[in-house]
């Protein structure tokens, strides 16, 4: 039995016990039942996760997998794929937007290079390296299925790694230039979304750019016959290395009862996966924000998650997926502080 099939197996359902005591308990907090809506679903869920109670304050990790798309050849994004290596060295200073919202939320960053095309170095990258980006999936397969599985394996691995460092919450992020045109070519597949609805402009490409993705996706789709049934075969012949990487992520943290925040379009398409995979991680998911990203939408229907925010984002790194560690933050503290009718004085009825 390899990782990914060893993780899949570990996976259990929430603990309705943990749970439902979170409810009681909600039930005799001084205010309306219910009248907290998602944060009070947020705080069942969590106990059902983590199967303690009181909640506590986790410690948080985003993960940003990196990775390059040799689609980006078929001239699909706005900015050249150079971009992918820049903005990791940014990451690593501090500097990005992702950084910024992270110091607010009290998260930590790990910047994980698991198919850039460049060589990197820094003292705090992670380097998981597969190979440097994947192939031009217009001509071919993007990669081989091993190699997807090596990067789902990777990603649980960096799971297993941070929880033993104590983290428990994980915020999903990504980077790489091309990944809403694998991403979309994905959905259509998995889901039957139409490509015109799928596809979107990303890094802002203009009409003519959009076009030209579409075709590209039209001709992969053609190209590789991916089998819908096979959600590894799909994702080596159209995804990306980050895509494979956040799926394991997602995979490791169900695995380990840990809470994952999924961001936008592409790590959406990475819970997809992990659905197919492992049904029963959608429980572990909390799904942060709905993108600009025109697929985006759509994926959250196909996956019945209903997103906490609109903010009209359309960045990825993760930066939908940290502002709602702040809505995390907020349930775990109802349940600490706020009094219960009986400490209070207050009539319930």
């Amino acid at each position: 039995m390899n990782k990914l099939e060893q993780t899949i197996s570990r996976i259990e359902l929430l603990n309705e016990e943990a749970g439902q005591k979170a409810s009681d308990y909600l039930n005799t907090l001084t205010k309306p039942l219910g009248s907290l809506g998602r944060l009070e679903e947020l705080a069942i869920q969590l106990a059902g996760i983590t199967e303690e109670l009181p909640l506590e304050i986790m410690r948080k990790a985003i993960i940003i997998m990196a990775g390059d798309h040799g689609v980006c050849e078929e001239g699909v994004s706005a900015f050249p794929q150079e971009v992918t290596p820049q903005m990791v060295m940014n990451f690593l200073h501090g500097g990005a937007a992702i950084n910024v919202l992270a110091r607010q939320a009290g998260a930590d960053v790990i910047c994980v290079d698991i198919g850039v095309n460049a060589d990197l170095e820094h003292p705090d990258l992670y380097s998981r390296k597969v190979r440097r980006g994947t192939a031009n999936m217009a001509c071919g397969a993007a990669m081989s299925r091993d190699e997807a599985i090596l990067a789902i394996s990777h990603g649980i691995e960096m799971v297993e790694e941070l929880v033993g460092k104590g983290y428990r919450l994980f915020a999903t992020g990504e980077m790489g230039i091309g990944n809403t045109t694998a991403s979309a070519a994905m959905l259509s597949v998995l889901t039957g979304v139409d490509i015109e609805q799928a596809v979107g402009r990303g890094t802002g490409v203009d009409d003519t750019g959009l076009l030209k993705k579409k075709d590209t996706i039209k001709r992969a789709i053609a190209m590789n016959n991916p089998d819908v049934n096979d959600p590894l075969d799909v994702l080596s012949k159209l995804g990306g290395l980050e895509i494979a990487g956040l799926t394991g992520v997602i995979l490791g943290c169900a695995a380990l009862r840990c809470p994952v925040v999924i961001d936008g379009f592409i790590a959406s398409v990475a819970a997809l996966i992990a659905t197919r995979l492992a049904p029963q991680s959608i429980a572990y998911m909390i799904p942060s924000h709905v993108s600009q990203e025109s697929g985006h939408r759509l994926l959250l229907e196909q996956l019945h998650l209903t997103p906490m925010i609109d903010m009209k984002m359309r960045l990825g790194e993760g930066t939908g997926a940290v502002l709602c560690l702040h809505l995390i933050d907020a349930a775990v503290l109802i349940m600490q502080e706020m009094a219960t009718f009986e400490q209070a004085s207050v009539s319930s009825s």
